[in-house]
């Protein structure tokens, strides 16, 4: 389809004689928010890596906009328009939330990674920085370094950093864990607010059933690495296959 931003083709992680991702073919759209779910063990995490280029695949291909990324390292696939949240932590743990923000958009524009002689010469990066900062609500902590931080607020510095990117593809791998019930809601209506961008494509491991039933135009389902439903929510969440993964029990080979 000519909507397809991200595809994977026969995807394949082997460790040993285990198989960890077996062959998924899927293609994700632009303007599209897909949930992948799936038992613990199923592979959701692996097959991120596999996306990102934290792990080289043993079969198969990762395409981009039809560009083969699959023999790419982290930092070009991240060039190319991947965005992967926790690829960017603690890129400088000793700076401030707003240093680090100006980091990323700097590197985005081509500026270097010279904060002092770079930075203060173009205001515009500081005034994108401080739109990103409200943005994600971390105005009133901006000058805290990144080691000061909450749990919550590392997290929700991780989406900053990914919004700073503005990647073709937001891959967020359970954004909301750790974070206390007053915290979650602002990195989900982030999400959501990327969601109603054109052309924005994401992929979310999450596990809360509540959250992707708000937020999800697509489930995926992953079982022993492979594929096993695909579908709009309420179709593959009412599916045997789900329900079984979810009651924990053992599910039939895919």
């Amino acid at each position: 389809m000519s909507d397809v931003l991200l595809a994977t083709e026969g995807l394949t992680v082997r460790f040993g004689g285990h198989v960890a991702v077996d062959r998924v073919t899927c293609g994700f759209r632009q303007g599209e928010l897909t949930a992948l779910v799936g038992p613990n063990g199923a592979g959701k995490t692996t097959y991120f890596n596999l996306i990102s280029g934290q792990i080289r695949a043993s079969a198969g291909r990762v395409m981009l906009k039809g560009r083969d990324l699959t023999g790419l390292s982290v930092a070009r696939r991240t060039h190319a328009g991947i965005g992967r949240a926790f690829q960017l932590t603690n890129l400088f743990p000793n700076l401030t939330v707003r240093e680090n923000i100006r980091l990323v958009i700097q590197s985005k524009r081509g500026l270097g990674h010279d904060l002092w002689s770079v930075a203060a010469a173009h205001a515009e990066v500081a005034e994108a920085a401080d739109r990103v900062l409200e943005r994600v609500r971390l105005t009133a902590i901006a000058d805290q370094t990144v080691t000061e931080l909450s749990h919550g607020n590392q997290r929700k510095l991780e989406v900053a950093l990914l919004v700073a990117l503005d990647p073709l593809v937001y891959m967020f791998d359970e954004p909301t864990a750790g974070m206390s019930v007053d915290e979650a809601p602002v990195v989900l209506d982030l999400i959501a607010g990327l969601k109603a961008e054109t052309g924005k494509c994401i992929l979310l491991v999450e596990h809360k059933m509540d959250v992707i039933r708000t937020l999800a135009d697509r489930i995926v389902v992953l079982h022993n690495g492979a594929l096993a439903a695909d579908g709009p929510p309420a179709e593959v969440m009412a599916s045997e296959v789900v329900q079984e993964a979810y009651m924990g029990k053992a599910l039939a080979d895919v």
